[in-house]
């Protein structure tokens, strides 16, 4: 009797997985695919002026492959490049200046903040002068880039005439995040496949006349590589308003929306990411330093989404071993379709990054990982080491200034 009603709890958690899957597939905004591209766009007749803004912190790393690209804009209108050293001890801005005297293009300022006030981030700090210096040029676009972004040399090109074709006041383009070493090779197409899960491109782009409920409330931006109109920033007040957002690229698209601006994100085919995570550690910090402040800091938002990666993407796998231990074959099959609609939705993924296909069906290996990170993140941020980077803290930080 006890092992009947086993076997048949196996049962109801697999079929339950499955509908997840299903609707998921279904439901969730097309999520999966990959065809979300810079939109159709025409050149206008006047290039408006840009000053990219690039907020730099210990980057000597990366910035020789990064920086020269962007001064190497072939843009038709006025651009300039504005990189904030912020509080950098291994030689970040005295590298900017070494690299525009070689390379040339774009006009190159490089200025610091200072450190960030109470209740700023490094980051947005640093935006924040950024955007300042740039103020006196007067811009009609604000790019903001990061200092690990390499950028094709129609990248600003493309971009400007996207936006003003699309009239969006944010089009921002998730990097092309390297995959070169086995763990990068595991857990980064993961990471971008579950952001996409998490905030669907489609549902972004939607004006708000054309649907009133849900997809005009999904906003989200990635921040390597965010086109902004300057009035919007001003509307939106940013960086201001999400001065204490570890998750910075999210708000600052919310802030937007909620301003009444028109949102694009997709996926990069010419910005490519160029900071490499070559150990497990890597990736871990770079995940666990921001996931508990996706929650909300909520041990109850923190034991749902523990729950829900638990059913959506280890029930599958458990119930396809155990059915099969068990001689349950509804139990196995229920598992083996959840964990064939899975794979299924990861592979345009792995296409995108160019990498084998047989990874697909390790995704519940790699979402245990990442259910681990979310762990350790909240585990971190009660010991006080929350939302730890480069040398910061930030012990209670809002995320989002509106997470509903």
């Amino acid at each position: 009797m006890g092992q009947t009603a086993r076997v048949s709890a196996i049962v109801w958690t697999a079929a339950a997985s499955l509908a997840a899957w299903l609707w998921l597939l279904l439901f969730q905004g097309f999520f999966w695919r990959t065809d979300i591209r810079l939109p159709p766009r025409e050149d206008p007749q006047a290039w408006p002026s840009v000053c990219v803004v690039v907020p730099a912190r210990d980057e000597a790393a990366v910035l020789s492959a990064s920086l020269p690209s962007l001064l190497a804009q072939d843009y038709p209108g006025r651009a300039e490049v504005f990189l904030v050293d912020d509080g950098s001890s291994d030689g970040t801005g005295a590298l900017a200046r070494e690299l525009a005297e070689q390379h040339g293009g774009l006009p190159l300022t490089v200025g610091s903040p200072g450190e960030p006030p109470a209740g700023w981030t490094g980051k947005l700090w640093a935006v924040r002068h950024g955007i300042g210096l740039a103020h006196a040029r007067d811009p009609e676009y604000l790019l903001l880039t990061d200092a690990d972004i390499a950028h094709a040399p129609d990248s600003l090109r493309r971009l400007v005439a996207a936006a003003r074709t699309g009239e969006f006041d944010v089009v921002s383009q998730m990097a092309r995040l390297r995959v070169e070493s086995p763990w990068e090779r595991l857990v980064v197409p993961a990471f971008v496949y579950f952001f996409a899960q998490l905030y669907p491109f489609r549902r972004i782009s939607k004006k708000n006349k054309e649907n009133k409920k849900k997809g005009t409330r999904t906003a989200a931006a990635a921040g390597g590589c965010i086109l902004l109109r300057a009035d919007a920033a001003e509307r939106a007040r940013i960086p201001d308003a999400i001065r204490h957002a570890v998750i910075d690229d999210v708000a600052l698209a919310r802030a937007v929306k909620r301003a009444g601006g028109r949102v694009w994100l997709g996926l990069a085919d010419a910005v490519d990411s160029v900071r490499p995570y070559p150990r497990l550690h890597d990736l871990w910090r770079m995940v666990s330093r921001s996931a508990y402040a996706q929650l909300r800091h909520n041990p109850l938002l923190l034991a749902g989404t523990v729950a829900g990666l638990a059913l959506v993407y280890l029930v599958p796998s458990v119930a396809l071993f155990a059915g099969a231990a068990t001689g349950s074959a509804p139990a196995a099959g229920l598992g083996a379709a959840a964990w064939l609609v899975m794979a299924g939705t990861y592979v345009p993924m792995l296409r995108y990054y160019r990498q084998p296909l047989w990874l697909a069906p390790l995704l519940p290996f790699t979402a245990f990982l990442y259910l681990l990170m979310t762990v350790d993140s909240a585990v971190q941020h009660y010991r006080g080491r929350g939302a730890a980077w480069k040398g910061r803290t930030y012990t209670r930080p809002d995320a989002v200034p509106d997470e509903g």
